[in-house]
């Protein structure tokens, strides 16, 4: 039974490889311009993939509040809690606008892997004669780390950074399910407004596949390796991808019953529709479930109230892997025949968790635009990706409704819709 309240999207905010606010994103995606690049930030010598989708000029000092938090903020906390100020600062909210105790947060999140330089002194402690002495760990990593070493690292701080600040006492939760955990961040948040538990949720993600100790921690067996064209690396899609592209990034959405959003004078930029989540087994030769994403489909737009004519277009998860690819096109095409797909990994690449965030953010902006961005580089179509891409230039649409997709290689799959 659909729910008679409606969720309606106040704030959105954004930082990404293509642009960091609305704004600078939306001229982005319009002019076509690729946020993927030669890595300068993370650049590794002898690293096989010498490019992705780092931030340019990004500064947690410019949003992180109050500014001693950064001290225990890694990379993907202060990028998480930058897209919450932002969307924050577009709905016209600030610390006390909200009841605390009506106020949550749900961020989607996943392991953080700690910077080089912050155990760097623990390591040094344990070489000898070029080896490295397990035994050593323990009692260097005590005397070396920094006590508040674990804090900068925890999945689960963006939400409790952003709910400290802005004094959201309700609900606050954090999603690790890798791709899946934005968009099953946003569907715990509508949830929540719809069952009347909360009066405003702050939810979205946040997420990197650029730190060092992912890189060598997932390997590059996934991975574009185009180090001559970097900006032509992503291609969901498309005949002749060879791997997804490693970005960095996040994106929050400020979410309030209508009434509530009315009643304070509230500028409405959308709305979400409804939210599913499904699982299905994977193997070697099927890294994702085709059935799983069908009934994702499914059940996502009945938790709307929708109907496949409803849809300007679909955000594809679209990693550019060539077998995932294959599998979510299938899948696709069973469900949603004739629907325009976009995929816009092509602009800022693979973020892990921030993936579903960054496309619902994206999407809102779109209907408001009455727009669908193209999908880059798709130059030669693959016969076994048979989906009308939207590419060359924009669709103009005066439809209501985006579905957003986002899984794992785990079985995971999400499904969310938003609305003009």
């Amino acid at each position: 039974m659909q729910s008679l309240v409606e969720v309606v999207i106040t704030g959105i905010g954004v930082v990404s490889p293509i642009g960091v606010g609305n704004e600078a994103v939306w001229e982005s995606l319009m002019q076509g311009k690729s946020g993927i690049a030669p890595l300068q930030e993370f650049a590794m010598p002898d690293y096989p993939v010498e490019f992705g989708g780092e931030l340019k000029g990004f500064d947690g000092k410019k949003y992180v509040k109050p500014r001693k938090a950064l001290k225990v903020m890694c990379r993907e906390i202060q990028t998480g809690f930058s897209a919450a100020a932002l969307a924050m600062e577009e709905a016209g909210l600030e610390p006390g606008s909200i009841e605390p105790d009506r106020l949550g947060v749900v961020y989607g999140s996943e392991m953080m892997y700690s910077d080089f330089e912050d155990l760097r002194a623990a390591y040094k402690q344990c070489i000898e004669e070029g080896w490295y002495q397990h035994d050593r760990w323990g009692p260097s990593a005590m005397s070396e780390t920094n006590p508040l070493w674990m804090l900068k690292y925890l999945p689960n701080m963006p939400a409790c950074h952003v709910g400290i600040y802005y004094d959201g006492r309700g609900h606050n939760n954090t999603i690790c399910l890798e791709e899946a955990s934005a968009l099953n961040a946003i569907s715990e948040a509508l949830s929540h407004l719809r069952r009347g538990t909360m009066d405003c949720m702050i939810t979205g993600a946040t997420g990197s596949r650029l730190n060092l100790n992912v890189l060598l921690y997932r390997g590059d067996s996934l991975l574009s390796h185009r180090n001559d064209a970097p900006e032509k690396a992503s291609r969901p899609f498309e005949k002749d991808r060879d791997g997804m592209v490693n970005s960095e990034g996040a994106a929050a959405l400020v979410l309030e019953p209508r009434d509530k959003a009315e009643a304070r004078g509230a500028k409405i930029l959308g709305k979400v529709l409804g939210a599913a989540s499904t699982f299905g087994r994977t193997s070697e030769d099927a890294p994702v479930s085709v059935s799983a994403i069908e009934s994702c489909i499914a059940n996502t737009l009945k938790d709307a109230g929708l109907t496949k004519e409803d849809l300007a277009c679909v955000f594809a998860h679209g990693s550019g892997i060539p077998s995932d690819d294959t599998l979510e096109a299938q899948a696709i095409k069973a469900a949603l025949p004739g629907v325009p797909v976009t995929a816009l990994k092509s602009y800022y690449g693979h973020t892990g968790a921030a993936c579903g965030a960054l496309d619902a953010a994206v999407a809102v902006l779109s209907l408001n635009h009455g727009q669908i961005p193209a999908t880059l580089n798709y130059d030669t179509p693959d016969p076994t990706c048979d989906l009308p891409i939207v590419h060359g230039e924009a669709l103009k649409t005066d439809k209501q409704a985006i579905l957003i997709l986002g899984y794992t290689r785990r079985g995971q799959v999400s499904g969310l819709i938003v609305g003009r």
